[in-house]
């Protein structure tokens, strides 16, 4: 369990900068609602490419109910991957810019082939992670509902095309 738990912080050190550096580009990745409807446009992030890297990060920042919240996917490295996983889920919750540390948060991701699966984030570092297998072709639904220290539930999303 501790030697996960470092891989992960690992993971979570690593991302947090590629993340903050992911800048606000369009490269049309949709909004998703708990709901499964979608909004026409893009708020400004998207999908990027890092020099030479081959896999795509994804950092797209969304307004869910006053509340700034970025959605961050990243293949998992060879050596990284727990299981059949083989991309991380991060969330990070901020109100007038400072993290919000007291949430939990679900997340449910509903699969191109229609199936669906949800799991509890877990903190790391300044992020809210879980693991999915999301190598398939296709759109997945990337949903969360969350829960603020008001005990208030929001939900929102995206969509994630591989």
């Amino acid at each position: 369990m501790k030697l996960n738990t470092l891989v992960l912080a690992a993971i979570f050190s690593a991302a947090t900068p590629l993340a903050m550096a992911a800048g606000d580009h369009d490269h049309g990745h949709e909004d998703a609602h708990s709901h499964g409807q979608s909004k026409s446009h893009n708020d400004g992030h998207g999908s990027h490419k890092m020099a030479g890297d081959k896999s795509k990060m994804f950092l797209k920042k969304k307004n869910i109910d006053g509340y700034d919240v970025s959605f961050h996917i990243m293949a998992a490295k060879d050596g990284m991957k727990m299981g059949s996983e083989t991309h991380h889920l991060m969330i990070k919750v901020e109100q007038n810019g400072k993290e919000l540390k007291k949430v939990k948060i679900n997340s449910k991701v509903v699969h191109p082939n229609g199936k669906s699966e949800s799991k509890m984030l877990m903190k790391m570092g300044g992020w809210f992670m879980a693991g999915y297998n999301l190598g398939h072709k296709g759109k997945h639904q990337v949903m969360i509902l969350f829960k603020t220290p008001d005990g208030k539930k929001h939900s929102g999303g995206v969509y994630y095309t591989e």
